[in-house]
């Protein structure tokens, strides 16, 4: 998903099949366990699931070709025999860029050394 791309639920363009959208937006919310560079993109696209337009498709068609494009990556989860844990943590935030009620978006990730990458090895 474009960087500057701001979607509004008050598109003019035309509705598109709300329960197609629904189906391919949950299946991304599902693949997000695994892939959390989607997190973001697939939580902003959740927005318009009420009423999703045309142009809020075109968002998740892009998001379905990265995803089509990075097959190989993930996160694999293995247990480690290791006593001590350290969790690190990162946050971002985009104040006021909801283009329709001027809230802000928050995002929060943990990672454990115990995943690995996959796909960079």
């Amino acid at each position: 998903m474009a960087t500057c791309l701001k979607l509004s639920k008050m598109s003019t363009e035309p509705l598109v099949d709300a329960t197609a959208y629904r189906s391919i937006v949950g299946s991304l919310r599902y693949l997000v366990n695994t892939r959390l560079d989607l997190a973001f993109a697939v939580g902003y696209v959740s927005r318009f699931l009420e009423e999703p337009r045309k142009d809020h498709l075109a968002a998740v068609k892009q998001i379905l070709r990265y995803v089509a494009g990075t097959k190989s990556w993930g996160l694999k989860y293995e247990r480690k025999k290791e006593k001590q844990v350290q969790l690190t943590r990162f946050s971002d935030s985009d104040f006021a860029g909801d283009v329709d009620a001027r809230k802000s978006t928050t995002g929060v990730i943990f990672f454990l050394p115990t995943a690995q990458l996959l796909g960079s090895q």
